[in-house]
């Protein structure tokens, strides 16, 4: 038999070991979900891009100023919008989280320097 402290020590242990093994989940479900949208992009890309001429010789930046440049502009836009959404969705699950962790509804670090300025 063990006595509580040894007992206390292997439910910490057991808990960092299912908190490790969530995130590793959690991570593994975004990078699957980031390269089936870097997969689907690639896909929009080949259609919406008109062929034409695949560089653009001198500046780089003149490819955009082309007249059938619009759906390289349209895939950049989609991609920021969807980073930036996922974005928003991994600080919303981790203020849930850290909601559940703490057991109660406590501001987190960022709301109360904001709330401080």
């Amino acid at each position: 038999m063990y006595d509580t402290a040894r007992r206390v020590a292997l439910v910490k242990q057991r808990v960092r070991e299912n908190t490790r093994r969530r995130q590793r989940r959690g991570i593994y479900g975004l990078s699957a979900m980031c390269m089936l949208l870097f997969a689907v992009l690639m896909q929009a890309a080949g259609t919406v891009v008109a062929p034409g001429q695949p560089e653009a010789w001198g500046a780089f930046g003149a490819m955009l100023l082309r007249e059938d440049a619009g759906g390289y502009v349209l895939v950049a836009v989609v991609s920021f919008a969807a980073a930036v959404i996922i974005t928003a969705l991994c600080f919303q699950l981790r203020k849930r989280e850290n909601q559940k962790k703490d057991g109660t509804d406590k501001p987190t670090r960022h709301e109360k320097e904001e709330k401080s300025q």
